[in-house]
């Protein structure tokens, strides 16, 4: 499958490229994961979502993917710069408990909902807690190349002199001279030499519960030092894929170039991939603006912006009817739309189990095939998952035509058909059939109508009108629609 070209918007050249890994047949892939200090909500599912479904899809194309998705358990202080609290460390203080309670509870939360969403689990899943050695060693590394300092047991980042040699903004597009005009001065961090640079290691105030020993002192890492310690630590000093949310390109993955660059002469990562935001009446949606709806509150249903509760899989789709670098406006409008589509689809994919092929069919196996080219050709293009989806459901009015007998198809057409909709639906962009029994209960339903329209069938063989009559009507007495066709009789329920 590898012969498929796959292009993907690299951030960093602010251009579609083609993927071409580092390794033949071989991908290594590294995604920021949570900060693990409260519930996960629609904000962490979009990064989630986006590149599981680059995972699956590299998979597909039958490459070896090593996907590496962090737990931010320390370092990541409140204000995502080097003032303020550590997120997990303010979290414990409000709760009473240690930090790892907190840290675990959270991330336990995470994975939950990443596992009714169907996000599929990364090949490792490293914690920053679990390497502070390895974050010390790139502190070391940095300071014998002489990009970073020693200020009263901290290490900065000497951006100013790594701009001289290298060039400090090069995702971003920002420039130095502007970073440094429009950075504030942050309470009690004179002892910087410059605002705009940044943590590698603090030293722990006595009052910090999370702290561990260094050569500098008793303390804990920065926050950007975590993903490229683990990164280079799991996937090499070069690999593919480094991705995140938007929100992320500056300071976190400047930052991180910075460090690789610093630490080893050269840049770690090759493509640089980002979704963009999910907004909430325009605004982005996140815990710093207090303006979040969590997941499991868009799956009960219990929050004051939303009419009603929505399936993990409704969510899925609302996400994946965008494409991953367009905004996502939230709204109950747009994911009741995305629930009657997800409907919709399923309903499709189950018909086409209902569909009696025939020899001379009219649509035929060019179709089938069409069809999966055109979907092959959107996903290759930049994971273009709205347009697979508008596909499919031009598919779908295809296999309606099918049901009502107003087309036939040829067999090879339908078993190719078939496999279309679920290698795109189902393992492609991950969709599934909901757990709560609704997708049982509803085959159940379909193959008890079809029997009773199988009695229809013999009532009105054998001229027995009354009866023939009494099934139709009485199921459209609980909203089925029967159709009489000259190859037979059709049914829908009129939902």
């Amino acid at each position: 499958m590898t012969d498929h070209q796959l292009y993907i918007y690299n951030t960093l050249t602010r251009t579609k490229q083609l993927f071409k890994p580092i390794h033949e047949g071989r991908v290594g892939m590294y995604v920021c994961g949570p900060t693990v200090y409260g519930d996960p909500h629609l904000g962490h599912a979009r990064p989630a979502i986006t590149f599981d479904i680059l995972f699956r899809y590299l998979k597909h194309l039958s490459y070896k993917v090593r996907y590496v998705r962090n737990i931010t358990d320390v370092g990541h202080l409140e204000h995502d710069a080097d003032d303020g609290d550590d997120k997990i460390a303010k979290k414990a203080k409000l709760e009473q408990l240690e930090p790892m309670e907190v840290a675990q509870f959270y991330t336990n939360r995470y994975h939950r909902a990443m596992d009714v969403l169907n996000v599929l689990p990364p090949s490792i899943e490293p914690h920053a807690t679990g390497h502070i050695i390895e974050q010390e060693e790139l502190v070391k590394e940095i300071m014998s190349n002489g990009f970073a300092y020693e200020a009263n047991g901290s290490i900065y980042f000497d951006v100013e002199k790594y701009n001289q040699k290298y060039h400090y903004g090069v995702l971003s597009g920002r420039n130095l001279d502007d970073i440094i005009n429009h950075s504030r001065d942050l309470a009690g961090t004179d002892e910087k030499r410059n605002q705009v640079d940044f943590a590698l290691w603090k030293k722990a105030q006595p009052e910090h519960i999370m702290r561990w020993p260094s050569p500098w002192s008793n303390g804990f890492p920065g926050w950007h030092c975590e993903c490229t310690a683990m990164g280079r630590k799991y996937l090499g000093t070069e690999f593919d894929i480094h991705g995140g949310g938007m929100d992320l390109v500056f300071p976190h993955h400047e930052c991180e170039i910075a460090q690789a660059v610093a630490s080893q002469g050269k840049p770690m990562v090759h493509y640089w991939m980002h979704n963009n935001m999910i907004t909430i009446e325009g605004k982005k949606m996140g815990k710093s603006l207090g303006n979040f709806i969590t997941l499991f509150e868009f799956f009960t249903g219990e929050h004051e912006k939303l009419d009603q509760a929505y399936s993990p899989m409704t969510i899925r789709f609302f996400i994946l009817q965008a494409q991953y670098r367009s905004t996502v406006d939230f709204g109950n409008e747009a994911l009741q739309a995305s629930k009657k589509g997800l409907d919709r689809l399923m309903e499709t994919i189950a018909n086409l189990d209902r569909i009696e092929p025939t020899a001379n069919g009219s649509i035929t196996l060019d179709y089938a095939k069409e069809l999966e080219a055109k979907c092959y050709e959107a996903m290759n293009d930049d994971l273009n998952t709205p347009i697979v989806i508008s596909h499919l459901f031009d598919a779908c009015r295809v296999v309606n035509q099918l049901i009502d007998k107003k087309q036939t198809i040829t067999s090879d057409a339908l078993t190719k058909l078939q496999e279309v909709f679920r290698t795109f639906s189902f393992d492609i962009l991950g969709l599934k059939a909901e757990a709560d029994g609704n997708a049982a209960r509803e085959e159940s339903f379909g193959k008890a109508i079809d029997l009773l329209l199988e009695v229809r069938a013999k009532a009105k063989a054998a001229k027995d009108w009354s009866t023939s009559d009494q099934i139709r009507d009485e199921l459209s007495a609980y909203g089925f629609e029967v159709k009489d066709t000259k190859d037979g009789a059709t049914w829908k329920l009129n939902k």
